[in-house]
């Protein structure tokens, strides 16, 4: 049985992903979203994914948000594809949760740098998380950890 590995992807061009290890709780590993011409790299987002083995990965579910332009919407809508295919087509099983359960369970609403500070409060050695615009990466090793505390991520090994 190999260890549980869970992916945290916060999907679309500011976002991330992160790969948590309910063994070690206190270690967190995150990666920007790799970009190509401004757009999710699929390719490199695959073999960024297949260094780690996830054993489970968790998507946050996003739809279309209040004033947010068609353009933009279907670019996130793009990237959202992209993430699910890749993870689809490295046959790791995938649970999508939307922003407000996951946000509930942490006690979260929606300002970004809440969810930072927590992340920064939960995994205090990393670097991860020291700027500003890194609450995609926040967002992201958030995730993992619900779905570890929640979808059973800590007997999701193989």
């Amino acid at each position: 049985m190999r260890e549980a590995c869970i992916m945290g992807i916060d999907p679309g061009a500011s976002g991330a992903i992160s790969f948590y290890f309910p063994s070690r709780p206190d270690l967190i590993a995150v990666n920007d979203m790799p970009l190509a011409a401004g757009e999710v790299d699929g390719a490199e987002l695959g073999r960024s994914i297949a260094q780690f083995s996830p054993t489970l990965a968790i998507v946050e579910q996003v739809g279309a948000m209040p004033k947010q332009g068609v353009s933009s919407t279907f670019k996130f809508g793009v990237s959202f594809g992209i993430a699910r295919g890749v993870v689809a087509a490295l046959g790791i099983p995938t649970h999508l949760v939307t922003p407000g359960r996951w946000k509930k369970h942490f006690r979260l609403d929606s300002d970004k740098e809440k969810a930072r500070a927590l992340a920064i409060r939960l995994w205090p050695r990393s670097g991860h998380f020291s700027r500003k615009k890194d609450h995609g990466r926040a967002e992201a090793a958030l995730l993992a950890r619900f779905a570890s505390e929640t979808v059973g991520g800590a007997n999701a090994a193989t």
